[in-house]
C-alpha cells in the first residue's frame, strides 16, 4: 500500500505498518492488536497472512507507542487508538471496501470507531474486551499507576492514562448497540485475560447482522492450532459482506 510508511497520527507520530497484497483489489483488511502488543504479534501475522493467500489485501498496524511506531507507551489508551485508526482510515480511497479486525483491547477500538463511522464496512474481533473498567480492576487492581508495570512487564508501565481512559469508558455495550456493519466475535472458551462473557454481552447487545464464534479450549492469543479455523472463519465471512 503505497505510503504507508509515512503514515502519521494527528499528534504527527508515525505508525508502524506492514502490507500483504492480495487478488482482491477493491478491499483492505486493517489488523489491530491488544494492550502490550504490536503488528507483529504472532496471530496478526498469521491472520494476515492467512488472508492474504485468500486473496484479502490485510494492512498490520502497531498504535502509536507499541512496536516501531513512534510515541509513548504510557499515552497508549483506547481513546488514542481510535484516532490511530482514524488517521489509517483517512489514507484509503474511497472506492476501497475496508474490514477492521481486532484483537483485545484492539476489538474495543474497532468496535468504539465502527459505531461513528461507516467507513469500516465490516468488523471482526478476536477475543474482543467489552468490560474495560472490570479490565482494568481485574487485571492490575493492585498496581498502582504511574508506579507499578502490567503484568510485571518494565516495557510495559501502567500508566494513569490508560487506567483512567478505561474506567471513563466503563464498557463497550452502547456502541456495540449502534453497530449496523455485519460483524464476526470469535473467542476462545478458555481466555483468562478477556473472558468469553465478554464477547456473548457484546453480541447480545447489538443489533447488527452478526455471528459469534466460540473456539474450545483456546486461550486469549489462540495458538497455532486455531490459526487456520479463524481465518478461514473470517474468509468466509469477509466473502459473504464485502464480496
Amino acid at each position: 500500500m503505497p505510503g504507508t510508511s509515512q503514515l502519521h497520527n494527528l499528534q504527527g507520530e508515525r505508525l508502524d505498518m506492514a502490507f500483504h497484497g492480495g487478488t482482491k483489489v477493491g478491499s483492505l483488511v486493517i489488523l489491530g492488536h491488544g494492550v502490550t502488543g504490536n503488528k507483529d504479534r504472532p496471530l496478526l501475522v498469521a491472520v494476515a497472512e492467512g488472508l492474504a493467500e485468500k486473496g484479502w489485501s490485510c494492512l498490520r498496524i502497531s498504535f502509536s507507542g507499541n512496536g516501531d511506531s513512534e510515541g509513548k507507551f504510557g499515552e497508549s489508551t483506547i481513546t488514542k487508538e481510535i484516532g490511530d485508526l482514524c488517521a489509517v482510515l483517512a489514507t484509503v480511497p474511497q472506492e476501497k471496501r475496508i474490514a477492521y479486525i481486532g484483537h483485545s483491547m484492539g476489538a474495543a477500538v474497532g468496535v468504539l470507531t465502527a459505531s461513528r463511522r461507516m467507513d469500516i464496512q465490516a468488523l471482526v474481533s478476536l477475543a474482543g474486551m467489552t468490560h474495560t473498567a472490570e479490565f482494568v480492576e481485574r487485571e492490575f487492581g493492585d498496581v498502582e499507576p504511574g508506579n507499578g508495570y502490567m503484568w510485571d512487564d518494565e516495557d510495559c508501565p501502567l500508566s494513569t492514562a490508560y487506567a483512567e481512559d478505561l474506567k471513563s469508558i466503563g464498557d463497550i455495550l452502547e456502541a456495540a448497540s449502534q453497530i449496523n456493519q455485519p460483524w464476526l466475535l470469535i473467542h476462545g472458551t478458555a481466555d483468562d485475560v478477556v473472558p468469553l462473557k465478554d464477547s456473548r454481552d457484546a453480541f447480545e447487545a447489538a443489533n447488527c447482522r452478526k455471528e459469534l464464534l466460540e473456539i474450545p479450549d483456546a486461550g486469549h492469543v489462540f495458538d497455532e492450532g486455531n490459526y487456520a479455523r479463524i481465518v478461514d472463519a473470517v474468509d468466509d465471512f469477509l466473502s459473504r459482506c464485502l464480496g
